[in-house]
Formats: structure tokens, sequence, C-alpha cells
């Protein structure tokens, strides 16, 4: 279901796009190129600044927003999935968030307040928080991240992990083009 929000914008999704009937998505959304959005996920762009203004969640071609992820934004703050992301089952994205190219982000898990670099790999269960994470850093499942020295001390993806996201993306991909 597509809804305006107070301000009387309203989603902006590609024809290529899959949306499953479930999902609800508010507001100053702008949705790309095949991504594929899936039940129950909540995409909400309502919440204004004092200004009134509510900043543009962004999902960019080939990412995948799967089953009751929810998207959302404090007051009128912008999110970006990058192109290619993937945000599984349960995760939550709440901004200002920027969330790189390629990134996954694992069953559950929640980013708030953050910058993720391309290609990140946040494992299930995790709390990304108030960090920035630099370029094919890997947070192993049910990790806080919530400082700076966090950040640092993350190793770099494995082939392995890159190659289980890439399959995701590949997979919901195809499920877009299909639908």
């Amino acid at each position: 279901m597509l809804y305006r929000n107070h301000a009387g914008d309203k989603p902006k999704v590609d024809a290529s796009a899959t949306i499953h009937p479930s999902a609800v998505v508010i507001g100053n959304v702008h949705i790309g190129q095949k991504v594929f959005v899936g039940p129950n996920a909540v995409i909400r762009a309502d919440e204004p600044c004092s200004e009134g203004k509510v900043e543009a969640i962004v999902i960019e071609a080939e990412a995948n927003i799967q089953d009751g992820v929810i998207i959302h934004a404090l007051g009128g703050s912008p999110v970006r999935i990058g192109k290619g992301a993937s945000l599984a089952h349960g995760s939550v994205v709440h901004g200002p968030c920027e969330v790189g190219e390629n990134c996954f982000i694992g069953f559950k898990s929640v980013v708030f307040k953050a910058t993720l670099g391309k290609g990140v790999v946040i494992q299930h269960q995790s709390l990304v928080e108030g960090v920035s994470i630099a370029d094919g850093r890997h947070v192993p499942s049910m990790t806080g991240v919530l400082t700076e020295a966090d950040s640092q001390r993350l190793h770099p993806v494995s082939a392995e992990l890159a190659a289980f996201a890439d399959k995701v993306r590949r997979t919901n991909v195809l499920l877009a083009e299909v639908a």
C-alpha cells in the first residue's frame, strides 16, 4: 500500500520494482529499478523536521527489503539504501542513515544514525549505532558496534560472506523481475 504523508508527498516507485501487497510505503520514498520489497515491510518517510520538511528515503536499484523490515527516520532526516543492498527479515534501519552499495544487514539487526561503506556485512541480531563502518567490513552476529573504536576493530568480510551476500542480492533481483 502506498500512502501520502502529512505534507502530501507520495512514494515514487520505478515500474520494474516489486512491492508486496502487505508492505506499507508512506511519503517521500523513492524506490529504484528492480527493487524487491517483501511482505509486511514498512518504509516511512513521514516524520517532519522542525521546519516541516520530510527528507527522502531513497532505495537504489536492485536493493531488497525483505519480510518485516522497517525503514524510518528521525525528524526529517534522510535515509539512503545503496544499490544492491540487502536488508534481511526483521531488520531495522532508522535514520539518519546511509547504507552503502551491496551491503547486507542480517535478520533482526538494527542500524541507527550510522554510515555503512560499500560491501559491509552485518550478520544477525547486531546493533550498529552512531558510527561509520569502512568499506568491506564484517559485523559478526549479536555484536554491538557503538563507538568508532568498535568500528575500527572490525575485520574484512570473508570471500564466503561476500559470496553469500551477492547470492541473496541476485535471488531478490530475480524475485523483483518475476513478480
